[in-house]
């Protein structure tokens, strides 16, 4: 994967952040992390990027919320966005596709190496694995 393509990681646990940006690094892209979503809303507008990686449960505006407030703004904005969470819930899941996204991730069933997978795989355009389903 070239370096050129740039990943905003919108993640406010710093050890999670940490972990996935020296992952990204390593796998070639450039990253750049906003510690909530305000920040993230923010940094969006003022640099283009080629993939937004979101968390959900995030201090200021929540990830659905950047989400909704980006696409409202952007509607014809092709960057692809995978969220990145533990919330597992339908619902959540169901308005995160509504709302534009192209991926729904859960931290906990997925490792570092196969969140990197799934970047390449939504920046090549190729499918993403569908959500692991709730316990």
């Amino acid at each position: 994967m070239p370096t050129s393509k740039k990943i905003l990681l919108v993640e406010d646990e710093t050890f999670i952040a940490d972990i996935y940006a020296r992952e990204l690094s390593k796998a070639g892209f450039q990253v750049k992390v906003a510690k909530d979503g305000t920040t993230g809303l923010k940094t969006l507008e003022e640099e283009k990027f080629d993939l937004l990686l979101l968390d959900i449960m995030l201090p200021g505006i929540h990830g659905l919320e950047l989400l909704r407030q980006w696409k409202l703004k952007h509607p014809d904005d092709t960057m692809p966005i995978l969220l990145l969470t533990n919330l597992g819930q339908e619902e959540v899941i169901k308005e995160a596709f509504t709302l534009g996204a192209r991926g729904y991730l859960i931290k906990a069933s997925y490792t570092p190496k196969q969140i990197v997978d799934e970047i390449v795989n939504a920046i090549s355009n190729k499918p993403i694995a569908p959500p692991a389903p709730s316990a």
